[in-house]
């Protein structure tokens, strides 16, 4: 599997008669990149990621996935391709954690063999046992393993496209540690074009090819790691790394 070219042109936002809350983003993506975006609540960080997967509506702009206009898509069926994992989780409590894995390729029509082989290697994929987990209900993981399971549900239906949004927020440090390092392997695997949110910057240092630093809708710097310490492309950059 290989990631999706995602490309932002004139992308804008607005919520009401307000300030605009993503404002004119020009990104072009490459498959299998990892970006993190970053800055501070309010931003347009979160508003920008969502745009992706049209939960939130364009005031302006067009966003392709590679080069086909999302907005001539079937909104659902485009869904089902893009995996989505936020800080809540939002496991369906109703359902056993191999239940939930399964949902998107449950959708997609694939065949009873192929989602069981499916749960089973994704749970493998995030190091949770599938023997011991498959059957267990979310109210029986811990808040570790609930983003585990998150996660392999939303690359259960081999998206190419993952979107992120601060999904290790309200975990403890050495949690959010470990599953940062497991992310960044499990990505690094299966090769999928990922976008993540986060107001960590030593988050998005671990986990980015490049950091997009965005600032009142609008993108400040998008560079490398190496390159956004040893060069910010302004006071705001600088303050915010150091």
């Amino acid at each position: 599997m290989s990631g999706a070219a995602i490309a932002l042109r004139d992308v804008t936002v607005r919520y009401g008669k307000g300030d605009a809350a993503v404002d004119g983003i020009d990104l072009a993506i490459e498959p299998g990149e990892f970006i993190t975006l970053v800055g501070p609540s309010g931003c347009g960080k979160s508003t920008l990621l969502r745009t992706v997967n049209r939960l939130v509506p364009l005031e302006r702009g067009r966003i392709e996935l590679d080069g086909v206009d999302i907005a001539t898509l079937d909104p659902v069926t485009m869904r089902r391709g893009i995996g989505y994992a936020i800080q809540a989780v939002g496991l369906f409590t109703h359902m056993s954690v191999g239940e939930n894995v399964a949902v998107v390729p449950t959708l997609l029509g694939w065949d009873r063999a192929r989602i069981d082989a499916r749960v089973s290697e994704m749970l493998e994929l995030v190091r949770l046992d599938p023997a011991k987990y498959r059957e267990r209900k979310p109210k029986e993981l811990s808040g570790g393993e609930a983003q585990r399971v998150g996660v392999a549900r939303a690359l259960a239906g081999a998206p190419r496209t993952l979107l992120m949004d601060e999904p290790f927020g309200a975990l403890d440090a050495i949690v959010r540690r470990a599953l940062q390092r497991e992310l960044r392997r499990i990505v690094r695997s299966v090769g999928t074009t990922t976008l993540f949110v986060t107001h960590d910057i030593a988050e998005a240092r671990l986990l980015a090819d490049r950091i997009v630093v965005m600032r009142e809708g609008r993108i400040e710097q998008s560079a490398v790691p190496d390159e956004i310490l040893a060069h910010p492309a302004s006071d705001y950059v600088r303050e915010l790394f150091a």
